[in-house]
């Protein structure tokens, strides 16, 4: 864990060079290195960790001034929005107008709290949890300054559709506090964490829940061994149903719970996922238009139908990267790389226990970029339909920037080179084929056909 007015020293030597030097797999080598009888769950002198609980607080808004005389942007609310039946509402159920913000301190260094605390931050570690009161991260810029034009109050209207709840977010909760439980009769030193969108901000209502079990010990077992005896642990259990191993790349667990329409994709060990989690959760809520922009342009995408990895087209994480890598290349960027100003927040080699303190220290950004959500959207999609070099350029929001295609094996007769912040790894390789590929190119280029009117 962090503490006050220290900073972090990194453990990793840094580079100078665009690309890091491999690192040891210190995190995602699950086939090698394990001691004999890895796959033995016969350990002894096992100390049990005690199961972290969920307790929320009711969400803290800042108070937003109020809206210009007579401009509503079409919105079908007339009572006055700062009356307490609005103040109301957005403690039960925050809409986009009212986003949850970042409180700035001006006088914080890095390396000192912040009044951001990720959303069951402290739950994550065997060291008893901080008593303070957890809140959605603040921002004192309503979303309403950036409804400049037709387009940007669609976006708005859809965004606060389709955001995920608070109550949605306490349910994937409670279920992963009660399979926890369960779990830990079978692995006593394990932990499970939710990641993913539904913890990092950007999901939809709709979005599946991830998980990861993260075993510990002297004696790992292999991720695939886990599953399977996760697998016929979990037909005892009554709430959940419909229990599916898929054997992966990263082999996952699927399953749903009884009664709802929550699903759940279940993986052993992928910390990577949680580091990733963590720093997309300090970009959403950065700025109040990247939540909007990227739950619209996942639409888009599903719309289009390219949204699809084990299709051959592009995943979720790899549509997020993408929206990023542009919103911190803009002439005025409207995001910064947090792991060029905040190494010590993101080290890939911190404890996992540790990561989700990583985002308290990190000061609040404000970008002098105004443009509306709608300028936002148009202007992603002419970039990589008109100026980013698809068989040249490797996208990297580690950097910030476009970094060269080289001939190495990550990046050699790739159509799509996006690189994963923290592994280096290319998280857009399922385009493989060409034409798959063409069609996706395709989809950018169309953006001339959006009704200009809109703007």
């Amino acid at each position: 864990m962090f503490h006050r007015n220290k900073i972090l020293s990194r453990r990793g030597a840094s580079s100078n060079t665009p690309y890091p030097p491999p690192r040891a797999p210190w995190y995602f080598d699950y086939q090698h290195g394990e001691p004999e009888a890895a796959n033995s769950f016969n350990v002894l002198n096992i100390v049990e960790l005690p199961p972290y609980t969920w307790q929320p607080a009711t969400p803290v808004f800042a108070a937003l001034p109020p809206p210009p005389a007579g401009v509503n942007h079409g919105r079908k609310r007339h009572y006055n929005e700062h009356s307490a039946r609005a103040v109301k509402r957005q403690r039960l159920n925050p809409s986009p107008t009212s986003s949850p913000t970042w409180i700035p301190h001006s006088n914080l260094a890095v390396g000192e709290p912040s009044t951001f605390a990720p959303v069951g931050s402290e739950r994550f570690h065997s060291r008893p949890p901080n008593t303070e009161v957890l809140t959605e991260p603040q921002n004192l810029t309503s979303l309403r300054v950036f409804v400049k034009d037709k387009l940007s109050g669609q976006m708005v209207d859809l965004f606060e559709a389709c955001q995920q709840q608070i109550s949605d977010l306490d349910r994937k909760e409670a279920c992963r506090a009660r399979l926890q439980v369960d779990i830990q009769k079978q692995f006593p030193e394990s932990r499970l964490y939710l990641t993913g969108s539904s913890m990092s901000g950007l999901g939809c209502r709709s979005s599946d829940a991830d998980l990861c079990l993260v075993v510990t010990g002297n004696r790992r077992p292999h991720p695939m061994d886990v599953l399977c005896q996760l697998q016929r642990d979990f037909r005892s259990l009554s709430y959940l149903v419909r229990i599916q191993l898929i054997k992966a790349k990263v082999p996952i667990l699927k399953f749903k719970e009884r009664g709802s329409f929550l699903e759940f994709d279940l993986n052993v060990n992928n910390t990577v996922g949680i580091r990733n989690t963590f720093l997309l959760r300090t970009y959403a809520y950065a700025d109040v238009r990247v939540r909007p922009l990227i739950l619209v342009v996942k639409k888009w995408a599903r719309h289009h139908q390219i949204n699809d990895a084990s299709k051959g087209t592009l995943s979720s994480y790899t549509l997020v990267l993408m929206v990023l890598h542009y919103l911190q290349t803009l002439e005025q960027p409207v995001l910064p790389s947090f792991q060029k100003t905040h190494p010590e927040c993101f080290d890939p080699l911190m404890d996992i226990d540790e990561v989700p303190d990583g985002p308290r220290h990190v000061r609040p950004y404000t970008s002098t970029n105004q443009s509306s959500l709608g300028e936002l959207l148009l202007g992603f999609l002419r970039y990589y339909a008109t100026r980013f070099s698809w068989d040249k350029q490797v996208i990297s929001v580690r950097q910030a920037t476009i970094l060269p295609k080289t001939n190495s094996k990550e990046w050699r007769n790739k159509f799509i080179c996006v690189e994963e912040p923290f592994e280096g790894s290319n998280v857009a390789r399922a385009v493989h084929e060409k034409i798959k590929f063409d069609a996706i190119k395709k989809c950018f280029s169309e953006v001339d056909n959006i009704n200009q009117d809109s703007l």
